[in-house]
């Protein structure tokens, strides 16, 4: 049966081959193809230095590995080796350094050139340290000084672009040298002659080149030995050289060696085989997807223009025959039927070409959805299935919609959809759910390969697979952790009492009134004790005071909080911090205030205590002193008795005579201060605990704590947590409440943390013998806490630190243990030695002992008052011995071991240990002496005021850190059997050095702390399961296989399956009833094949996106899905990319497109602590040496800012003028007050990066304003001759990049054809060939009406290559100016998924910060808008103060009345009177457009109305319409803007300018219009395309243009467009 039916098949496939055959007889057009690259902007970098990138990210010492199994194995050389021989011998190399699946990430990753950006930072820093030295340096030669002085001066002038660089190029010939910072050497013998003489060098006399985070250091460099760099690559007989004698010189500890990979150009005949495989070429990337989506042709906006003959960039790859088309795999066929070639192949193109779909009946959509599950679910490989189906839909969708459902999976996809909306999709790795709509394969690589890193570290430490999984899916802390400081004590004194005081009684106290919705702004006023505000201050200080003012204002004006005081003793907290405990004499103010304000708090209430410290601050704002001046004494009194004289009876002098002899007051107002250096609060000078959260004392940071706590109580009071009884104070405090509060511990920014594994440092790590000490009595407990103290021994700082953790000890804790990591600095005695030996000894003989946490104390005392830093005689060290046997014999502790051990230990034994905890520590915190630190599980609390880290900072870190990371990792590790390990060495300790390694390694991971309940879906006959029970990965997913997501998504989880095989199981959630097809586009996502590698030359082709058999008469858009960070345009693309008609193409198979990766998007967020974001502040980027290269400002809307970069080593700074004037950058949890800095920002992936930064005002600028009004900005003018901002005018470059030539055309004369006076500024944006043809038309039509100079400002993100390769010539040949600017959409703004749709967008949403900071002026002028009037009297038109101007719709064509929706409904009722206005010209005063923040009000107007799919119709148009209100608009003359489809003929004679409108009624194709409408306009067109073909040089071309004049037949020449143009209609 299976034969005949075989048979059968064959005479089917012959019979239609024939019929098909003789079809395409007539019709000789074949199937066409499409395919698009992406390249890098740099040149490619070696493949063999890429590998010992990725090797690094896995272990830093296998990059040291690499490079010797390399140089062993280079003597093996290949006689003829090819790109794929060369990739295989570094896998050979790579490879065995790591585990599986390390080794299947290493090789996609090293395919993917996901490494290639670290070395071009490294070629930025080789060119920068070629830079570095002067230039009568011996080193260079003349040519190179003036090689060298011309880049100096294009740096100078702006030049050089940022993003691209140059070449590195090699130096006199040599491909290595080495940068020692004072020295450059070319040759090892210089290198050696120094080496030599570098034994003088130790110390600082040398100065050192900066070593970076990312830096490759030799670890057997000794840490304070002077720096040598080595720049130059693997492979390379010079690299070996100097390698090999820095490798020497390091192990002696002469030099600390660092190797940073380049191969500069010129070098690669230099090297061995393989090793300039991959540099030098373009790089093609891949992690990126290309759609052609089906267009919408409801107006023929294409070009009737021919394109270019004569150019093919034809691909010679085969298409893929074993994809199934309509059920046959023709790749099978032909290898039976070889002899039926022809007519197969035929058979397949009619198959493909009559199978495209773009529409589907309503029935035959309405299960189209649970169809697709099916097929894809019982296909033999379900991924492959689902990436057929959603990357070729239009193709497959009709025999989907054919295939017969069963019930069951209809039945399991609706059960399912009870638990998850239809259409929704999710994703988790290893339980933590990761962003589907912004997911990149680059992205998911690096979160596997973090868990594979920690995968492989703890396989090292025994732990089970089982256990192992579950570590990997515990989720970490959630990043919104609140802390709240538990200040409940009789020492705070309460203003008023909501629940009590007469003064609320008309308030309603029902608590369901916070859950009623209010005005932005409005207050709640419920008489409950919601909110408290207590304000921790010395009366004795001038902020002090003013809290207090602060206070009695919003008590008098019924603000519904309760507010309390804390007071404290600046003098005497600073008393108790340096342990002074007898009393001065000298008078302390704030105290007598304490006692003075308890006292009237006591006799005469707390309002009368209130008013006496208000008359305090009335009395130093009235004296004539400075305010800053210091209280008096006898001014205190004064008010005291002010305030108390009409209450009292007896004389108040007599009562505070008495005041001063009583002490039980002074003792009372002492204890106020000990409680607040308690709580850790005097730090702050002036603090408020808003319910317990720190924040600033002032109004503003007051009511947004109060906006950010409401909305936690009314989730508690909605889920009845809160009832009316409830004490919310006491509920909140007990829940969050910490007793110490240490900004270095509790602060906004994420603490760092390092790896403690066994494996950080290697098998030899410090921490195998470090000195561990105990709380009495816990000895023999597991020790889920530890902190490692690094403490300096030669500091009495150090000692202070080691004390506190000793006191800590004594007060107890059963959960913590302390370990001590002692370091000195080069000065050390042989007290410190004999010191540390004493705590060797005493942990491994004595920690049992009850009191010897005491003798360590007395001993650390001793050491810090007597012995360091001295310089006493070694003979003396017997005295100190002398002295520890006292002490530990009165202590109990036999003094015998200490006598036996410490006369003749080996010093140098603990000199080696001192230097390898040194060397350690350089690793962790880049520091090389004399460091105190505490490391808890690997929490890194750097640096510390050791005047005021207590033991109480200890608790601290030990509730924190077991609360949030390391609780549960403790409660998997015990219910563990360790099978594999020895009962012998599984101890408490051996315990706790596990949870101290796994929460450490852990606490590493860059993770979302979300996650989802997947395993509550069904899974039998509608998800997609893949097991690995050996993997450490598992991927869970619920997906819309129809859906833009999902095209995505099947690509990179093939991928995944295919290198790594994790575990998966993906729940498939289709949209139940379609109305519509959900998916009208084909999709690629590119990845790399070892197919890429040439098996005949060292060429790498690099991955492309293949379209195969594409639809021919149907017109298709392509648009590329790269990741967030990307910026790419197309640069090579002869055929119009925005009209794809494929029918069209002529004997070209398969068009071709290359894009190029322009560059990576560094975005950002800056915040002011309880401030709104600094709006207008203004950043600039760029290198040391160059500090602005770009700019650009801050958004209010979250902060936000954006700029361009390339990989390298960039650092961030406040722009000089206003920003740097007012503000600083606040470094790490503390800021740093005093100076100006900049941030370190590295670019070392191609993942771009996102910035946290905080900035605070400088002292005495608190209530400056950064943007001046206009009347403050014009005084401003009048004193300095400057605007805005006056500095920054001056220089401020376009942003984040435009097209340089623009400023060679300034060099030209400014009055070319008479053009004269200030320059006009227009902008304008086209996407596709018919639109850059109406754009050019529109160039030329201002510049033919317009006398003054015209600048050109074009957004660049959709202009063709021909359009700006055009765009500078056609400049040069008319006089005018240009300008490309960009902008990368923000990730929180809601995207647009239509091309048209985002290009309104960039119309309207970023006017405020995609042009440079110094335009103030900018004219809108629509791409296929012909201009009659001069654009001067439109620039100079005053708009009346108003941001914006636009023409009103016109109103005087009556058949177009029922399309005018703006007289009706919604809008009517919106407008309220305002015209409604077209946005085809428009006018922008920037300087008035950022002062208002309209950019951000229009940005929270698109946010909020963008998501409902129903309205802005019009983006561009219905926005700033909307948002008149907010953002006035200016109406400008009518005439401004004439359109035939709403303007009637009557007022055509006026018009100034005329658009090109679509018309809703007879949808006129725009060329047919332009012709008929515009008189001028066939001219116009005649001149653009006889001068872009004599540009172009196609003379043949500009002959066949004919004039408008010599045209004979337009009528026939239009019908013929027609026609064309509705071949293309869908």
């Amino acid at each position: 049966m299976g034969c005949l039916c075989r048979s059968g098949c064959w005479v089917l496939i012959v019979l239609l081959s024939f019929n098909i055959r003789s079809a395409f007889a007539d019709s000789p057009q074949r199937p066409k193809n499409v395919q698009t690259a992406l390249r890098a902007k740099w040149s490619g970098t070696p493949l063999l230095l890429e590998a010992g990138e990725l090797l690094s990210k896995e272990n830093e010492n296998l990059f040291w590995d690499f490079i010797e199994i390399w140089l062993n194995t280079e003597k093996d050389a290949l006689s003829s080796p090819t790109a794929k021989d060369c990739l295989k011998k570094i896998l050979e190399c790579g490879r065995p350094l790591l585990s599986e699946p390390l080794k299947s990430l290493f090789e996609f990753s090293l395919m993917l050139r996901s490494a290639s950006p670290r070395l071009v930072l490294y070629q930025q820093l080789a060119e920068e340290s070629l830079m570095s030295f002067p230039l009568g340096d011996e080193n260079y030669s003349d040519d190179e000084i003036e090689e060298k002085l011309q880049i100096d001066k294009k740096i100078e002038r702006g030049k050089l672009d940022p993003m691209h660089g140059q070449n590195l190029k090699s130096h006199r010939g040599k491909c290595c040298w080495v940068d020692t910072g004072e020295h450059l050497f070319l040759d090892v013998y210089e290198l050696l002659a120094w080496l030599q003489g570098s034994a003088e060098l130790v110390g600082d006399s040398f100065q050192r080149p900066e070593i970076f985070d990312f830096d490759h250091i030799y670890y057997e460099s000794s840490v304070g030995s002077p720096v040598a760099i080595l720049y130059g690559a693997l492979g390379t007989n010079c690299f070996r050289e100097f390698h090999v004698t820095l490798v020497k010189a390091a192990k002696e500890g002469k030099v600390k060696y660092v190797v940073r990979p380049v191969l500069p150009a010129g070098c690669e005949s230099n090297i061995s085989h393989c090793g300039s495989v991959g540099a030098g070429e373009s790089m093609n990337l891949g992690g990126y997807g290309v759609e052609l989506a089906l267009k919408n042709m409801e107006y023929k906006a294409m070009d009737d223009s021919t394109v270019k003959k004569g150019v093919t960039l034809e691909d010679p790859r085969t298409e893929d025959l074993s994809q199934e088309v309509r059920g046959f795999i023709f790749s099978k066929i032909l290898e039976r039927k070889p002899e039926l070639t022809s007519e197969v192949m035929a058979f397949r193109d009619y198959l493909l070409s009559s199978t495209i779909s773009d529409t589907l009946d309503v029935w035959e959509l309405k299960d189209l959805g649970h169809q697709t599950v099916q097929r894809i679910v019982r296909a033999s490989d379900p991924l492959q299935s689902m990436q057929e189906i959603n990357q070729n839909f239009p193709s497959i969708v009709s025999s989907l919609s054919r295939m017969r459902l069963d019930n069951s999976v209809r039945e399991e996809i609706m059960a399912n959809q009870r638990m998850v909306p239809p259409g929704k999709s999710l994703m988790a790795l290893n339980g933590a759910l990761v962003n589907v709509e912004d997911v990149d394969l680059y992205l998911l690589i690096d979160l596997i390969h973090q868990d594979l890193l920690l995968a492989d570290q703890f396989s090292k430490l025994k732990i089970p697979q089982g256990t192992l999984r579950k570590l990997l899916s515990t989720s970490p802390p959630s990043e919104s952790s609140i802390f709240r400081v538990d200040f409940r004590s009789s020492h705070v004194h309460y203003l008023n009492n909501l629940e009590e005081d007469a003064k609320y009684k008309q308030w309603r106290n029902n608590l369901n009134e916070i859950l009623m919705p209010v005005f932005p702004g409005q207050l709640r006023y419920i008489r409950k004790n919601l909110f408290h505000a207590v304000f921790v201050l010395d009366p004795a200080t001038r902020c002090g005071l003013e809290s207090v003012d602060t206070i009695i204002s919003l008590y008098e004006n019924n603000f519904p909080m309760r507010f309390g005081i804390v007071l404290y003793s600046s003098k005497f907290v600073t008393q108790l911090e340096n342990h002074v405990t007898e009393q001065h004499s000298d008078e302390d103010i704030s105290t007598m205030i304490i006692s003075l304000f308890s006292y009237i708090n006591e006799n005469y209430g707390v309002p009368m205590a209130f008013r006496f410290l208000s008359n305090v601050n009335k009395l130093q704002i009235e004296s004539d002193g400075n305010a800053d001046d210091p209280l008096e004494l006898h001014h205190v009194e004064g008010v005291f008795v002010e305030t108390i004289l009409s209450k009292v009876k007896s004389p108040p002098q007599q009562i505070l005579l008495m005041l001063y002899k009583d002490e039980k007051l002074k003792e009372l107002s002492q204890e106020s201060s000990k409680f607040v250096f308690k709580l850790g609060l005097s730090k702050l000078q002036c603090s408020l605990l808003m319910n317990g959260l720190v924040i600033d004392p002032t109004e503003e940071a007051l009511i947004n704590a109060l906006n950010d706590e409401t909305p936690r109580i009314q989730e508690q009071v909605y889920f009845g947590q809160i009832m009316s009884d409830t004490d919310v104070l006491a509920k909140f405090l007990s829940e969050a409440g910490i007793q110490r509060y240490n900004p270095k511990i509790i602060s906004d920014s994420k603490p760092k943390f390092i790896s403690l594994s066994m494996f950080t440092f290697g098998e030899e790590s410090v921490l195998n013998d470090i000195v561990y000490l105990h709380s009495p009595g816990t000895m023999d407990n597991m020790k889920a806490v530890t902190h490692l103290l690094a403490v300096d021994i030669t500091s009495r700082n150090g000692m202070k630190l080691l004390r506190q953790g000793i006191h800590y000890l004594i007060e107890g804790s059963k959960n913590a243990r302390v370990g001590l990591l002692f370091n000195a600095n080069q000065n050390h005695n042989s007290f410190g030695l004999v010191f540390v030996k004493v705590f060797e000894i005493t942990a491994s003989l004595y920690s049992h002992k009850m009191n010897v946490l005491n003798f360590l104390d007395q001993l650390c005392s001793l050491y810090e008052k007597d012995y360091v830093l001295t310089s006493m005689e070694a003979e003396s060290t017997q005295a100190f011995v002398d002295i520890v046997c006292e002490l530990s014999e009165a202590n109990g502790l036999p003094s015998k071991g200490y006598r036996y051990a410490l006369p003749e230990f080996p010093a140098e034994e603990v000199k080696k240990h001192l230097s390898k905890v040194q060397s350690s520590l350089y690793k962790v915190l880049g520091l090389e002496s004399g460091v105190n630190a505490v490391f808890t599980n690997g929490r890194v609390t750097y640096p510390i005021d050791e005047s005021t880290f207590l033991s109480a900072d200890l608790h601290l870190l030990e509730s924190i850190e077991f609360k949030q990371r390391i609780n549960h990792i403790v409660e998997i590790i015990e219910e563990v059997e360790w099978d594999d390990v020895d009962p012998d060495t599984l101890t408490s300790k051996f315990i706790s050095d596990t949870v101290m390694a796994l929460s450490s390694s852990m606490a590493m991971r860059e993770r979302n702390s979300e996650s989802a309940r997947f395993e509550i879906l069904n899974d039998q006959h509608s998800a997609i399961i893949l097991n690995n029970e050996n993997s450490s990965i598992h991927i869970d997913a619920v997906l819309d296989p129809l859906s833009p997501t999902s095209q995505k998504l099947s690509g990179i989880l093939r991928i995944l399956w295919k290198y790594i095989q994790p575990s998966m199981r993906i729940v498939l959630n289709p949209v139940s009833s379609l109305a519509d097809l959900p998916l009208k586009s084909y999709y690629r996502y590119v990845v790399p094949t070892m197919d890429d590698f040439s098996n005949t030359d060292y060429a790498i082709n690099g991955p492309k996106a293949f379209f195969a058999n594409m639809p021919l008469s149907k017109t298709l858009t392509m648009n590329l899905d790269v990741p967030e960070s990307w910026l790419v345009e197309p640069v090579i693309a002869f055929h119009d990319l925005d009209n794809i008609l494929l029918e069209n193409l002529g004997d070209t198979r398969t068009l071709q497109a290359v894009f190029e990766l322009e560059a990576l998007v560094l975005t950002g967020h800056c915040s002011e602590k309880d401030h709104d974001p600094p709006r207008g502040l203004q950043l600039i980027l760029g290198t040391k040496t160059t500090p602005h290269l770009v700019d650009t400002l801050v958004m209010a809307n979250l902060g936000y800012w954006q700029m361009k970069v390339s990989p390298g080593v960039w650092y961030l700074q406040l722009a000089p003028g206003r920003s740097s004037e007012l503000y600083i950058l606040k470094e790490g949890g503390e800021g740093s007050y005093n100076k100006q800095s900049s941030k370190l920002i590295t670019i070392n992936d191609l993942q771009g990066k996102v910035v946290h930064m905080q900035v605070v005002k400088k002292k005495g600028k608190e209530h400056d304003k950064l943007l001046l009004p206009d009347n403050a900005d014009n005084a401003q003018h009048k004193k300095k001759g400057s605007g805005l901002n006056s500095n920054f005018l001056k220089w401020a470059s376009g942003f984040i990049g435009g097209n340089k030539l623009s400023k060679e055309v300034e060099k030209q004369e400014k009055g070319r054809g008479g053009r004269h006076g200030k320059t006009i500024n227009i902008f304008s944006i086209a996407s596709g060939h018919l639109y850059e043809r109406f754009m050019k038309i529109m160039i030329l039509s201002v510049l033919k009406n317009t006398h003054r100079p015209v600048k050109f400002w074009f957004i660049k993100n959709y202009l063709s290559p021909p359009f700006k390769d055009l765009i500078p010539l056609m400049a040069l040949e008319y006089g005018f100016e240009y300008e490309l600017v960009t902008y990368k959409w923000p990730t929180w703004l809601h995207k647009q998924k239509e091309k048209q749709r985002i290009i309104w967008a960039y119309k309207i949403l970023f006017l405020d910060v995609i042009f440079p900071l110094s335009l103030e002026k900018v004219i809108f002028v629509d791409a296929d808008q012909v201009v009659r009037a001069d654009m001067g009297e439109l620039y100079d038109m005053d708009i009346r103060g108003k941001p914006l101007a636009y023409t009103p719709f016109c109103d005087n064509n009556k058949e177009m009345d029922g399309y005018r929706f703006w007289r009706q409904g919604f809008w009517k009722d919106h407008l309220r009177g305002k015209p409604y206005h077209i946005s085809a010209l428009y006018v922008v005063d920037l300087k008035k457009f950022r002062e208002t923040a309209a950019g951000d009000n229009l940005r929270v107007f698109y946010e909020t109305l963008s998501k409902d799919p129903n309205s802005l119709a019009n983006l561009d148009q219905d926005l700033p319409n909307y948002a008149q209100h907010t953002v006035p608009i200016f109406s400008l003359p009518q005439e401004w803007l004439w359109c035939e489809s709403w303007c009637g003929n009557a007022t055509k004679y006026k018009a100034k300018t005329i658009d090109l409108c679509n018309n809703p009624m007879t949808k006129e194709p725009k060329l047919q219009g332009a012709r008929r409408i515009v008189s001028e306009w066939p001219d116009l067109d005649f001149e653009a395309r006889r001068f872009t073909a004599r540009i172009l040089g196609d003379d043949q071309e500009s002959e066949s243009i004919q004039s408008p004049n010599q045209s004979k037949d337009l009528t026939s020449e239009d019908s013929l467009n027609k026609d064309m143009e509705s071949r293309a209609e869908l």
